[in-house]
């Protein structure tokens, strides 16, 4: 991989059923960079994160992952070294495979468990269980768990590989304030850890932004709007230009909040 950068999309468009979703993106994210990925619903977020992933393909343009350059790799195996946590991932999950199950299927990118783990891959996703604050369900069927629970195994699901790069999809989706904030606080421990893998979260919520994140691109019709430094591109300017209301961006101890007039 290029000792810089983890993700490079090259004036990348995506056209899905005719339609222009993601349109001439330009977006570079560097090794030590976490980036926030906001905008309106369906301004395309959830199509750029399945794209970096490799399950979709670009229309024109170039991508290129870890250092892998769509094209000239074998996606299927890009996949093992990126952790995808989703609601979408979520609603896939056999209904009775257990908590246990569910992490440990993260090793080997599968929905559901088909392969016998090793001892010491049961003693990860037992540590990551436990980091997430679910070890006490292990044995549970996922399918019983609420809303942010299912949100965090998801996570450690997505840990368990020890991917080199992260991706959130609205991880925050229909969790309550305390589930957000011990989610977020999660994030933010991730974000920490000296060789821990680079982040991509996608919201359209500026209060979900976890404050260990220090890069954001704002897009809105499958445009860029900005991108930068998240001092620099998380403006009330830029949040007014992209979801079409007057947005006042307010900072306290590294979170964001708005007042929308």
């Amino acid at each position: 991989m290029d000792n810089q950068n983890v993700i490079t999309l090259r004036n990348v468009s995506v056209v899905l059923d005719g339609k222009k979703i993601i349109q001439n993106v330009d977006w570079t994210i560097k090794q030590g960079q976490h980036w926030v990925l906001i905008g309106p619903n369906g301004s395309g977020k959830t199509t750029l994160l399945r794209l970096i992933n490799g399950y979709l393909w670009p229309s024109s343009g170039s991508v290129t992952v870890l250092g892998k350059q769509f094209g000239k790799y074998d996606l299927r195996e890009l996949r093992k070294s990126i952790g995808f946590a989703s609601s979408i991932m979520s609603e896939k999950i056999p209904e009775n495979l257990s908590v246990l199950e569910t992490v440990l299927s993260g090793r080997f990118g599968s929905i559901g468990l088909h392969d016998r783990p090793t001892i010491n891959e049961r003693k990860r996703a037992i540590v990551l269980l436990r980091k997430v604050g679910c070890f006490r369900f292990a044995k549970r069927p996922y399918s019983t768990l609420s809303q942010g629970e299912k949100q965090r195994v998801i996570i450690a699901r997505a840990l368990m590989s020890s991917p080199k790069l992260l991706a959130l999809d609205e991880s925050c989706e229909g969790l309550d304030m305390d589930a957000r904030e011990n989610l977020l606080d999660f994030l933010d421990s991730v974000g920490q850890l000296r060789r821990g893998p680079s982040m991509i979260f996608t919201t359209h919520r500026v209060e979900e932004i976890p404050s260990s994140f220090t890069h954001v691109i704002i897009i809105r019709e499958g445009h860029t709007v900005a991108a930068g430094s998240k001092k620099n591109t998380l403006t009330s300017r830029n949040l007014t230009k992209a979801f079409k209301r007057n947005v006042s961006v307010i900072t306290r101890k590294g979170r964001y909040s708005t007042i929308v007039s």
